[in-house]
């Protein structure tokens, strides 16, 4: 019997499942403009919205540096808040808030959309970054040789808080480290770079990327079952129109059901979402809206009969960054006012140069504004529809998502281009449906769960090619996919290249859409073979190939999780011919003489040719019963057949014949390298770099939450000694000049405090904590002592009495046992001249048996006597700790009487605790050792008789039984723990049969409970049946 080895595997079991659950954790990311919404994904936690730290389910997309009050100090960061608590400190720090930045992603410094964010934020220093150009920060929160901030490098911290919510969701000890991160299907390669760039800055693994409109129809799909297009169905078209902070999306998807082949020979219906076309307006949202109604304050402002007296202009005004905070944060206020209001007002106070404002305006005012902006909805859609093949009347319905769809005016635009107001749908969740997509997305990506099978497919949206030179130096060109193809979607191209040639892939970005500058075709990667002139020359000169035959063939996708190129395989191959071998008669002279093919049978005596024999007895000995079995007659043909057979193949091989030739291709993998094209990339160097100052910036955060609560300590403790200085019993405990000393100090921190140390080290305010919890700390363990002590004593006084008694009791026992033993021994001692003689037993069914038995004449039954249940050695332990601890108890005791409440005292209420422990445990060990006992009979014993031996029919069966093969068992120990038995391969129990034996005992348990119920019941019911009777 072995328990270790499976307590052991049971152990790494829970471990390793343990660990898989909390790795298996996937978060799904709705990257908005304005908000950010994370869901997660856990066992024990089916699609829950990640809530922040104000309990809300979507994060402002807002970081800020807030300034120190003593300026920025080098090697030092301010502190950092995100979200809401960002947006409040605008109108203060309007220079440090960095909100809504999804928009300048993969954009150069120099973009219009760069520029038009730069002027709605006019105090943001923003700059051009050194490697790429892309937009940068520099706070003035920082020293000023502090690196400037990238937008990735600001994202990558709202992920890492996002992050710290989902872990704080997920429980203790959980890790949150993949995420789906939706993002609009307009982005190019070089956006989607950049929101990888954050995600890998951050520390997360990004499962997926993708598209806005995608997500949302995959939630709408999960509650949703389509009709088999095998059955007969037809598939149903769907727009999700959606129109956010900073752009609009109007994405078309195909939603149809589909019979596959499942395991075996079932068949099973999966559903299918796919992408059929997309349209956008990526400058068309809430924030261009929000912009109107600044632009139309800020006119009304400078007209105003208050403002005439400074003349301000407008480009003053919006270039003015506190004005321009206060502004937009109203804007937005009005605009949500305004989709629930036909008119609304703002006021304030101080806006520009100390001068007051108050505006107003109405829904017909405010749509009157935004008319030009009306019209940009219809070409978003006609787009989607284009790429689709599809119209407007195709359209089972238009799903609506993002918070710019609840103004009136996008509402009306879109019944007026449907046509049909009952198509427009507000069946899903407009705020969360995207994030509640991206996690379900990610959770059927991972392995660890199990959900509605439901194939999503992204489109391109972007045509992608190659160009490269052909042999003849010449520019070659040649579009691999259309903007309606799928991700995942391989494509093969082959070269007549036989030199080192690179390939560049490219996609196809229109310039409308306002990127970036140069082609439209931007370059995505280069590549570059390696050994293709060497691998040329080794086809040409070991295989003679022509230069018509080699060919270099490329298979390349894009890749499903992010729609980048990738290269699948890289070949150059050329078809050769191979003659085949023929026999020749000097190869059937060695076949006889066993030098031939060695895939070749062997002839057996008779010449025939022999059967391929297996190394088992049972295939062998067939085998040769089967040989011998055949007749003489089929013998002597088969050696005629063979000799025909021999004349034939020397007839044949004297003649000139061809050989037979074969075609194969002859491949030769080849190396390459691929290069990133586009924007220039950050070295690793650079990227470690960006990493540890987002580390180090999370470690000053962790070190200022620190010392904030050693603040929050010490001030808190300040205005407990206010208290305890006014309790009784504080003061009865203290003595005067403690009392004095302790509210000195008291008053010495608070001041300290407000004349500056608030912003002193964590290590001076927990100095100045220790100071005063000195005072306080002996004074409260004198008052505590005072109130317990008298208790304890009491309590270790009745443990001491308690102990006294049992030793007095079993010294008594053990004196009577001695008696009683002296006694029985005289008695044996008189006895012993009388012995019986053994007389031999008769057995009357002895003929009865079916084997004979023996039957042993019985010695007579010896008295013996029980062993005492304690002795003098029991007893040493219990009685020198019962004097040490009295001896003790009166020693302190005497000397805390003396004492006063103001003094500290010599007598601790845990010291008694811990002595009458150990007296009870004392008492405890001496109960079980007589419980261990066995049944003490007053009369003496007698030695138990030698068991008959008897051979029977069922000692063979069981001796038969125990012959049998053992079997690896599993069962409980007497202790109750896991045990098995190791089979006789030394193979252990597999999982199968652990879990099996588990459900197996558990059900055996069960059933013996009901029948222990069902025998008291019976014997309940019999009892009662007795006394009706009598």
């Amino acid at each position: 019997m072995l328990s270790s080895p499976i307590l052991s595997l049971l152990c790494l079991f829970y471990l390793f499942s343990s660990t898989a659950l909390a790795a298996s954790a996937v978060l799904g990311v709705d990257l908005g403009t304005e908000y950010i919404k994370a869901a997660l994904v856990k066992p024990g936690i089916p699609l829950e919205i990640v809530l922040t730290k104000d309990s809300r389910r979507k994060e402002a997309s807002a970081v800020v540096f807030k300034p120190s009050k003593n300026g920025p100090k080098a090697g030092e960061f301010p502190e950092r808040l995100y979200g809401s608590d960002a947006l409040a400190l605008a109108a203060r720090f309007p220079g440090d808030v960095y909100p809504n930045l999804k928009t300048l992603l993969g954009l150069g410094a120099d973009n219009s959309v760069v520029k038009e964010y730069a002027s709605r934020h006019p105090a943001l220093k923003l700059e051009a970054e050194k490697t790429r150009g892309t937009a940068a920060f520099r706070s003035s929160a920082f020293a000023e040789d502090e690196e400037a901030w990238m937008v990735e490098e600001i994202l990558a911290m709202e992920l890492q808080s996002i992050q710290k919510n989902a872990e704080a969701l997920a429980g203790k000890g959980s890790t949150v480290k993949d995420l789906v991160i939706t993002i609009p299907p307009f982005y190019t390669a070089e956006e989607k770079r950049a929101v990888e760039l954050a995600a890998d800055l951050a520390g997360l693994r990004i499962l997926e990327l993708i598209s806005d409109g995608l997500a949302v129809g995959l939630n709408y799909a999960t509650s949703r079952t389509f009709k088999s297009i095998n059955e007969g169905a037809k598939p149903e078209h769907h727009m999700v129109f959606d129109m956010g902070a900073g752009s609009t999306k109007a994405t078309i998807l195909k939603f149809q059901g589909r019979t596959v082949k499942d395991v075996g020979k079932f068949n099973k219906t999966i559903q299918e979402v796919r992408v059929l076309g997309s349209g956008w307006d990526r400058t068309l949202g809430g924030d261009a809206l929000n912009a109107v109604i600044m632009d139309d304050m800020i006119a009304q402002f400078v007209a105003s009969p208050a403002a005439k007296s400074i003349s301000p202009t407008v480009e003053a005004v919006k270039a003015h960054g506190r004005a321009s905070a206060k502004l937009l944060k109203e804007a937005e206020r009005l605009r949500h006012i305004l989709s629930a209001n036909a008119n609304t007002q703002a006021s304030f106070e101080g806006l520009y140069e100390d001068i007051d404002f108050k505006y107003k305006i109405t829904r017909a005012e405010f749509e009157k504004l935004v008319e030009s902006h009306a019209a940009r909805i219809a070409p978003a859609i006609k787009k989607a529809l284009d790429m689709a093949n599809l119209e407007v009347q195709d359209l089972d319905s238009i799903i609506l998502h993002g918070g710019a769809i609840r103004t009136p005016f996008v509402q009306r635009e879109l019944e007026k281009i449907i046509g049909d107001a009952d198509k427009i749908k507000n069946n899903v969740n407009s705020d969360e449906s995207a994030v509640f997509g991206a996690v379900f997305r990610g959770a059927g990506l991972s392995p660890s769960f199990r959900v509605k099978e439901i194939r999503a497919s992204e489109a391109a949206i972007y045509p992608a090619g190659i160009k490269w030179e052909n042999i003849h130096e010449k520019p070659q060109h040649q579009r691999l996919w259309q903007a309606d193809s799928l991700h995942g979607a391989e494509k093969q191209y082959s070269f007549k290249n036989q030199n080192d040639f690179p390939i560049q892939f490219y996609q196809h970005v229109p310039s409308s859409e306002n990127v970036s500058p140069g082609s439209a075709e931007k370059e995505l990667i280069t590549l570059t073979t390696q050994n293709l002139t060497d691998s040329v020359a080794r086809l040409k000169d070991k295989f003679g190939c022509t230069d018509g035959d080699i060919n270099v063939k490329l298979s390349t996708r894009l890749a499903t999780n992010n729609g980048q190129v990738e290269i699948i395989k890289l070949i150059v191959d050329c078809e050769i011919e191979e003659a085949e071998e023929k026999d020749t008669i000097l190869g059937g002279v060695k076949n006889m003489f066993g030098f031939g093919k060695k895939d070749q049978v062997p002839l057996s005596e008779e010449g025939e040719s022999a059967e391929t024999i297996s190394s088992s007895e049972t295939t062998s000995s067939s085998s040769s019963s089967a040989s011998a079995s055949a007749s003489p007659s089929s013998k002597k043909d088969a050696k005629k057949d063979a000799k025909k057979d021999s004349k034939d193949a020397k007839s044949k091989d004297s003649k000139d014949v061809k050989p037979k030739t074969t075609k194969r291709f002859e491949v030769i993998p080849l190396k390459y390298t691929i290069e990133k094209k586009g924007l220039p990339q950050l070295s690793s160097a650079e990227i470690t770099r960006m990493k540890n100052r987002i580390a180090a910036f999370e470690d000053s955060d962790r070190s200022r939450k620190l010392r904030e609560e050693a603040l929050n300590q010490l001030e808190g403790f300040t205005y407990k000694v206010r208290d305890l200085l006014d309790n009784e019993g504080f003061v009865e405990a203290s003595t005067a000049e403690e009392r004095a000393t302790l509210e000195e100090k008291s008053k010495a921190a608070s001041e300290w405090i407000y004349s500056g140390g608030a912003e002193a080290s964590r290590e001076e305010l927990k100095a100045k904590l220790k100071e005063m919890k000195d005072i306080v700390g002996p004074i409260e363990t004198r008052k505590s002592e005072a109130l317990t002590r008298p208790e304890q004593i009491k309590a270790l006084q009745e443990a001491l009495n308690q102990t006294k008694a049992m030793i007095a009791g079993i010294t008594e026992q053990i004196a009577n046992d001695t008696k009683a033993r002296e006694s029985f021994s005289a008695s044996k001692a008189s006895a012993a001249t009388e012995t019986p003689k053994p007389t031999a037993v008769s057995d009357d069914f002895a003929d009865l048996e079916d084997e004979p038995t023996t039957t042993e004449s019985e010695p007579v039954p010896e008295e013996t006597m029980d062993p005492p249940v304690y002795t003098q050695i029991d007893l040493i332990r219990p009685q020198s700790l019962y004097d040490s601890i009295y001896e003790w108890l009166e020693k302190n005791l005497a000397l805390q009487e003396k004492l006063t409440i103001t003094d500290d005292p010599v007598i601790f209420t845990k010291d008694l605790a811990a002595k009458a422990k150990e007296l009870q445990d004392v008492q405890v060990d001496l109960i079980m050792k007589s419980m261990k006992q066995p049944y003490k009979s007053s009369r003496p014993t007698k030695k138990a008789k030698k068991p008959k031996t008897k051979k029977t029919k069922s000692a063979k069966s069981s001796k038969t039984a125990s012959s049998a093969k053992p079997e690896k068992t599993l069962e409980f120990t007497d202790d109750g723990k896991p045990a098995f038995k190791v089979g006789p391969d030394g193979e252990l129990p597999t999982e199968e049969e652990i879990m099996a034996f588990i459900e197996k005992n558990r059900a055996e348990n069960v059933a013996k409970e009901k029948a222990e119920k069902a025998e008291k019941a019976e014997k309940a019911e019999e009892e009662t049946r007795k006394k009706d009777e009598l």
